[in-house]
């Protein structure tokens, strides 16, 4: 089986690829693969670096205001389609499978163009721009959302989940909470923004660091590489309670999760996989800037489950910020039942069931 993979931009689009890679290998030992990507996308370090085959070609999106940039988007659209033929025609996969970002409406379209069989993901409770034009042309379409389904063409949809929970979901506690000077016997509250982490997450989480002084818990409050010398600034000469540890990144943050007992953070397609996955209780902050408000309706299908509760970051201070954390640190039952509610409403085999739909495009060549 050859297998040519794109996806790319944020964790949300590569970390799904991955985890599906990793469990084709583990069934199609003699697999081989290919990923392309962009030189200036997080899968540019991220793919090469878990030993994948790496190409790049280059494209950019649009601009939603009139903008002579847009001239550029679509000669580099054109230009990328015509690269990505050369990269199919000469790797000559049985499918090409898209997670999203700019990068696969290139090289999906180029391979449905040559009568490659081909498959997209989309992570999130509303379809993203690439994955809605290459809709038209892809053979399958897998989901993770039944609310994206009416975004689709019916007959190509099939409910997959997301890989990465499948890839989290037999993780157990390792006491990795040690290495950051953590105690693993006490429960622990993890803030994460996203790997470059969330100024409105870090604005109110900073405020409230003195709250949770003398809390029956500990606080593991990642930053993200870019804010985290200007937090650090900000603290200079302060005593940061006992409790409290900043790191301003954690590389395998799903080796990680098994041990924290609440999430507080953004609500992506793959973080949502991951709480599911391991069924963690969640505070999640949507971020407002993206595209059609998706990680609202994300968090919501949550929020509907009694598995989290959401804040919008319009609402965001220390205030909201410790009270939601607050609510669920300090109640037992209402922990055991939110986790319990997460675990439900995951999909524990959505790399089977993608697994699955790929062997049936590939028998149909």
């Amino acid at each position: 089986m050859r297998v040519l993979v794109s996806g790319g931009g944020t964790g949300g689009h590569i970390y799904p690829a991955l985890a599906l890679i990793d469990e084709i290998k583990k069934k199609r030992p003699d697999a081989e693969f290919l990923y392309v990507g962009t030189t200036k996308g997080l899968e540019s370090k991220i793919v090469p670096n878990a030993g994948i085959p790496f190409k790049t070609i280059e494209i950019q999106g649009f601009k939603r205001s009139l903008s002579p940039e847009n001239f550029k988007t679509i000669y580099l659209f054109l230009k990328s389609v015509h690269d990505s033929k050369q990269i199919i025609k000469e790797f000559k996969p049985d499918i090409v499978i898209g997670t999203g970002g700019y990068v696969c409406g290139a090289v999906v379209y180029a391979a449905a163009k040559l009568k490659v069989k081909t498959i997209i993901h989309e992570q999130n409770s509303v379809a993203g721009v690439t994955n809605k034009f290459l809709s038209h042309y892809v053979d399958k379409i897998g989901i993770c959302f039944e609310d994206v389904k009416k975004e689709f063409p019916t007959k190509k949809v099939v409910f997959t989940g997301n890989p990465r929970a499948q890839q989290v979901a037999n993780m157990r506690p390792s006491d990795r909470l040690k290495e950051y000077g953590l105690d693993p016997n006490k429960k622990t509250v993890l803030i994460f923004g996203g790997s470059r982490g969330a100024l409105g997450i870090n604005q109110a989480s900073l405020a409230a660091l003195d709250s949770f002084k003398d809390q029956p818990y500990q606080v593991l409050f990642v930053t993200g590489r870019v804010h985290f010398d200007d937090i650090m600034a900000r603290l200079k000469g302060k005593k940061l309670p006992q409790n409290v540890v900043i790191e301003p990144y954690i590389a395998d943050m799903p080796a990680l999760l098994p041990e924290i007992t609440m999430i507080v953070g953004r609500a992506g397609a793959t973080s949502l996989a991951e709480i599911t996955a391991l069924g963690i209780p969640s505070l999640l902050i949507p971020s407002p800037y993206v595209t059609h408000d998706h990680q609202t309706k994300n968090a919501q299908s949550l929020v509907k489950k009694d598995a989290a509760l959401m804040l919008r970051e319009s609402e965001l201070d220390e205030k909201t910020l410790f009270a939601k954390i607050h609510l669920i640190m300090n109640d037992e039952n209402k922990q055991v039942q939110m986790a319990k509610n997460a675990k439900a409403a995951g999909v524990p085999d959505a790399s089977d069931r993608l697994l699955q739909v790929i062997d049936e495009l590939i028998a149909q060549k």
